[in-house]
């Protein structure tokens, strides 16, 4: 029975790092070996593809080498369920995180790769005030405890980032590039991820997205009228908006059209089928000259169409379709002398999105203020986005069944918006991941003062509290509810043996699992590092009164009791047999106990021996 340590890939999240060399090795064998890349091999390689000099396009910080190297730091922690603060635990399919997102990101990646379809943040804005995140490279899980107060007063807990630091940008900068790094991992290929972000920082945040997602997977820039007025603004111009970048995961993002943007065109023709359309010239003079695309047309008339040049001499216009195009779809060409047409037909489901979001249908900062108070009866925090604005990116970007995340959820208006249209009795509906640092409200703000009158210490309260009024408010039977993770230390205890006294040390870690930790902290624990959604159907049995728990169809069987007696050995072994049977999964089972569990190792090799003797060879302790 082999036994699950700190040193074992399952014990923390995956090492991106040996990804990305496994897959170098797949496309360039010849350039890796025993694990190392051969960088000369690799050069002679990719031969004058390789830039090797000094000055290179694109932006360079101090700090980021070592931001790359933090996103491929392995997490070598967990996340804790907390069922009890948790709506319809049992049916959810949705999820609401407590914890430093850069380590809660990394934690997600066994689960959770290829899978998200829209990714919406908010991160914090480099204005110069308290700044929260702030990053140590050696271990990050102890670098949130102490942020968050849970380790001792000692720890940094909010750092000032002013511009008289010297690295207004710099400190910015360092925090979100490994967060994107990992978050994309985590993107569909047909994944959208929407950033908001103000003038401070968005032409670095334009070029770290050009770098991370590559440049060519840029959609667009939408740029959000947040405000109708100008009080309190100061400086020479009234900033009234505030843009949110779009990028792909690859060059074919899913963005569908805006159900309910205003169609200006008049569709004033009919096939006979019904369908209606308007026509548009097949000739253009403002997409710029190619002599491939000035050629004669033959029309069904026996005339013969070209391309009209108002001056022959300085030749602008040309078709929009190529020859071949226009022989393969010849019949959908309208001939009018002298002109060619091609038919705009009638959208059902809209029309394309515009990249202005001006119009009050998306909202504006005062209408995050208000759907926070219309569920709080106060003021509660300052700056939220409006859940409007939230469902707009949803209508462009998700439909029922897909994943979504917002990793600086705040008071988590995009899980109202899910939660909303879940309300509206989707069959399949979307399902949300949301992340959130506990960070403490402002306790001498008007604001702050509301939210701890209402039991919300930090902000991830403020968001969970939010998710259960507007759970509230929905109507009866509506599919909702979320879980609550929150993140911790690994419930595998290090090796950490005391030098002047080895021999205690060797007792101590007789029981590797951390004395405070519960049975569903181990199975949550296993389902994250072993790579199962942390909402996957789980069914549960008492057999030889251990609480046995099969996932997945049965695909992974634990039995995490802190007691397994040799006189319990055969039923328990030949329970699990029968469960398996019955749920027909011969192939492919692991199952795994804990392992301090066994009364004697008598009582685990026979354990291992049953189950083999029935075909079941994945045999694992924890």
């Amino acid at each position: 029975m082999k036994r699950i340590t700190t040193e074992d890939p399952e014990s923390h999240s995956p090492d991106l790092a040996a990804a990305n060399i496994a897959e170098l090795a797949s496309l360039f064998p010849d350039a890796v070996a025993e694990g190392k890349v051969d960088f000369d091999a690799l050069r002679e390689l990719l031969g004058d593809a390789l830039d090797s000099g000094d000055e290179k396009y694109g932006l360079s910080w101090h700090g980021k080498r070592r931001a790359r190297r933090l996103a491929l730091t392995p997490s070598t922690g967990t996340l804790r369920p907390c069922p009890e603060e948790s709506v319809e635990w049992d049916s959810t399919q949705n999820l609401m995180i407590e914890g430093d997102n850069l380590e809660v990101l990394k934690l997600l990646q066994r689960s959770y790769t290829n899978k998200v379809k829209l990714i919406y943040i908010d991160p914090p804005y480099n204005t110069g005030k308290d700044f929260v995140y702030r990053d140590n490279y050696k271990d990050g899980i102890k670098n949130y405890l102490q942020i968050t107060g849970q380790l001792d007063d000692n720890g940094d807990r909010v750092c000032s980032n002013t511009d008289a630091s010297g690295r207004f940008h710099t400190n910015w900068l360092n925090m979100i590039y490994p967060r994107l790094k990992v978050a994309r991992t985590l993107l569909r290929p047909d994944g959208v991820c929407f950033i908001s972000i103000d003038e401070n920082e968005s032409a670095r945040l334009r070029l770290i997205c050009d770098e991370i997602f590559g440049e060519e997977n840029f959609v667009c820039e939408f740029i959000w009228k947040k405000k109708s007025g100008g009080g309190g603004d100061v400086g020479s111009v009234v900033i009234d908006h505030e843009t949110i970048l779009c990028y792909g995961k690859t060059e074919e993002p899913g963005i569908k059209n805006d159900p309910f943007a205003q169609v200006t065109t008049t569709y004033n023709k009919s096939d006979v089928d019904g369908r209606r359309y308007s026509l548009d010239r097949l000739d253009k003079q403002s997409l710029g000259y190619q002599k491939s695309l000035d050629f004669p047309i033959e029309g069904p008339d026996g005339k013969t169409y070209i391309v009209e040049h108002k001056d022959p001499d300085h030749k602008i216009a040309r078709w929009r379709w190529g020859k071949d195009t226009v022989q393969k779809r010849y019949d959908e060409l309208v001939f009018k002398w002298p002109y060619v047409y091609t038919k705009n037909y009638e959208k059902k489901n809209g029309a394309k999105p515009r990249s202005l979001l001006v119009d009050e249908r998306f909202g504006r900062t005062r209408t995050g203020k208000t759907d926070l108070k219309a569920l709080f009866g106060v003021d509660v925090m300052d700056f939220p986005k409006p859940v409007k604005l939230m469902s707009h990116l949803l209508n462009l970007a998700a439909k029922g069944g897909d994943l979504v995340m917002d990793f600086f959820a705040g008071s988590c208006p995009l899980g109202q918006a899910v939660l909303e249209r879940t309300d509206e009795a989707e069959e399949n509906p979307i399902r949300f991941i949301l992340v959130q640092l506990q960070e403490p409200v402002i306790s001498n703000s008007q604001n702050g003062r509301n939210a701890r009158e209402l039991g919300c210490a930090n902000v991830a309260d403020i968001g969970k509290e939010r998710l259960q009024r507007t759970i509230a408010k929905a109507s009866a039977g509506a599919t909702s509810g979320f879980r609550v993770f929150k993140l911790d230390s690994s419930n595998i205890r290090a090796w950490e043996p005391d030098k002047n006294d080895l021999a205690q040390s060797l007792i101590d870690y007789v029981e590797h699992i951390k004395p405070d930790r519960s049975e569903d902290d181990l199975f949550y624990e296993l389902l994250l590092k072993l790579g199962y959604d942390l909402c996957a159907p789980v069914e549960r049995r008492e057999i030889a009164g251990k609480r046995v728990n099969a996932v997945a169809g049965g695909a992974l069987v634990t039995c995490l009791a802190e007691s397994i007696r040799a006189s319990e050995v055969d039923e328990l072994t030949l329970g699990i047999v029968a469960w398996r049977d019955e749920m027909d999964e011969t192939e492919d089972l692991a199952v795994i106990f804990r392992d301090s569990a066994f009364e004697d190792d008598v009582a685990k090799a026979n354990v291992t021996e049953i189950l083999r003797q029935y075909g079941i060879k994945d045999v694992r302790s924890l």
